[in-house]
């Protein structure tokens, strides 16, 4: 089996004295890091507010430019999500020189001359540190990604697509403009799930849910508004771009069988359209109402079809869902 090696991790050794520097370069490459140097305060500062900068860092105190202390300092008061983990080397052994240094903004500090094995652990020290909030910024992120999106089909779950709706219609109250969204409901979802079973209903749920992503564009937002129905948040598209968009996410959906435990299954779904536009600004209720609506003009026409919302001739064949109650679990 093979494991891919951790990439080296980076280090800046910001030292002036020509020995000081490349014994230190040395000894920390002989030890698997990827060493950058500075010969000056002003040049560290530069490298480690670079995209992608070194997040350990070696600096001493007296340097040309910048002293550590001062390079501590710019750092520690940017307002960046990554850390960088600061060791400061210095002649000074004062308690109050230690106590300046720390108060910098340093993370630890070590006095001139050093032992090498002491420079070791303190700098491993510092990696342990940094890896640790990898992992809790990778965990944060998971945990802000799962509350967020729905758990089985990875798109935005009814929350977060409320929240975006709510966003894009703010926008269009505070600027103008149009937007519109798209209500699509699976086909005969119920009679998959009765024949087929709920484990192939989710294979159907998920594989839906990539066909819809894949179709619109990087701005648009697709959500599962619940059960086998899913809300699309399109900013700046008007009806007829709105109903190509409905067609092409429709088409995409039938465009093949979906492969699943229980073998290929034919996947069609309805969908409803409405826009609201500068000169007639809907309010959410309203427009989910209508979109609503469309929806089940379409499913009245035979399923497997898009309609646009009437915003003028309000339907009164099919009344629409009440919005507050949730939306019902394999409705078909």
């Amino acid at each position: 089996m093979n494991s891919t090696k951790k990439p080296a991790m980076q280090i800046m050794v910001a030292e002036d004295d020509p020995l000081s520097r490349r014994m230190l370069e040395a000894f920390l490459s002989k030890r698997d890091f990827e060493v950058i140097t500075a010969t000056n305060g002003t040049d560290a500062l530069a490298i480690l507010e670079k995209e992608n900068a070194p997040r350990l860092a070696l600096l001493d105190w007296m340097m040309p430019g910048l002293e550590g202390v001062q390079v501590c300092r710019q750092i520690r008061e940017r307002n960046t999500q990554s850390y960088t983990y600061i060791i400061l080397l210095t002649a000074k052994t004062q308690k109050k020189d230690l106590l300046q240094g720390l108060e910098s903004g340093a993370d630890d500090y070590l006095t001139k001359p050093f032992d090498p094995q002491e420079l070791h652990a303190r700098v491993r020290v510092g990696q342990r540190i940094l890896d640790l909030e990898d992992s809790l910024i990778a965990a944060r992120e998971e945990l802000r990604f799962r509350a967020a999106h729905d758990a089985l089909t990875g798109v935005a779950n009814r929350g977060a697509i409320m929240e975006t709706l709510q966003r894009e219609h703010a926008r269009q109250v505070r600027i103008g403009g149009f937007f519109g969204i798209i209500m699509l409901d699976l086909d005969h979802f119920k009679r998959i799930n009765d024949t087929y079973g709920h484990p192939c209903g989710d294979t159907v749920l998920q594989e839906a849910a990539k066909r819809m992503s894949s179709s619109v564009r990087a701005y648009d937002t697709v959500g599962r508004y619940g059960g086998e129905e899913f809300l699309v948040v399109v900013p700046a598209a008007d009806g007829p771009s709105m109903l190509a968009l409905a067609e092409r996410i429709r088409k995409r959906i039938e465009s093949e069988p979906i492969d699943s435990q229980e073998g290929m299954i034919k996947v069609t779904a309805s969908l409803g359209v409405a826009v609201s536009t500068a000169a007639d600004r809907l309010p959410l209720e309203t427009l989910l109402q209508l979109a609503d609506e469309a929806l089940y003009r379409a499913k009245g026409r035979g399923r497997n079809c898009s309609e646009l919302a009437k915003m003028t001739e309000r339907e009164t064949t099919a009344p629409a869902r009440e919005m507050a109650t949730p939306v019902k679990l394999g409705s078909g």
